[in-house]
């Protein structure tokens, strides 16, 4: 979770908890792309320790990474090769990747191109389009979500009535933040655009599936994953 108040209020990033791998071979030589979210620089350098340790018998392990909610960090590496023909390509992967049209926000991804050197030099400009085409080529596979600052408004039910009103507010569109239980009812999370017009709209629906009693109290702003459409 992002920290610091950023200008942007929302951004897409690759789904968590899943590393994207791909391979591929260019003259004998393999380049296996591991592309994970990760949201701070200790996370993403994690990323080339691991593959480091796995894979420690490879020439080159060029990492690149994009973070925060306005891109603001971005760093990559070349690991060995010729100067700008790896980490830059990758990092121009990530970061000119368009994630809807002409929308190019993707951000808290960290791309590793692990390579085996097969032997036959490549040349600045076969390693530059082999380290972009095993970015993007991960890329094409990798699950990807809408992460967005939103408003939570939280109200109390009773225990015996939460599972139905959750299902009911999704299914009405609502984006639902983590439930808590407590002793005498359930607090329900809606995670809502920080606008009065769409709290408005959500308390009124809450008190129609309540028949009054249920009260939709704002809270904070947290960054939550939205599926995209």
């Amino acid at each position: 979770m992002q920290e610091q108040e950023s200008r942007a209020t929302a951004y897409t990033t690759v789904a968590d908890g899943q590393d994207v791998r791909h391979v591929i071979e260019v003259k004998r030589s393999r380049f296996i792309t591991v592309l994970r979210r990760a949201g701070s620089e200790g996370a993403a350098r994690d990323l080339v320790s691991e593959l480091r340790r796995e894979f420690h018998d490879a020439r080159h392990h060029c990492s690149a990474f994009v973070l925060g909610p306005d891109r603001d960090i971005q760093r990559s590496n070349d690991d060995g090769e010729p100067s700008g023909t790896a980490g830059i390509p990758m990092l121009e992967a990530l970061i000119k990747r368009e994630t809807a049209p002409g929308v190019t926000d993707l951000s808290d991804a960290t791309a590793v191109v692990v390579r085996y050197f097969g032997g036959i030099l490549l040349g600045a400009g076969g390693l530059v389009r082999a380290y972009s085409e095993s970015v993007s080529s991960a890329l094409d596979l990798a699950p990807l979500v809408r992460r967005s600052r939103l408003r939570i408004c939280s109200a109390a039910v009773p225990h015996t009535s939460a599972g139905r009103l959750e299902n009911d507010l999704r299914a009405a569109g609502f984006v639902m933040a983590e439930t808590s239980y407590g002793a005498l009812d359930t607090v329900l999370r809606l995670a809502l655009p920080d606008d009065p017009l769409e709290i408005s709209a959500a308390t009124e629906r809450l008190l129609s599936l309540t028949a009054g009693s249920a009260e939709l109290k704002p809270g904070g702003t947290e960054w939550i994953d939205v599926p995209l459409p």
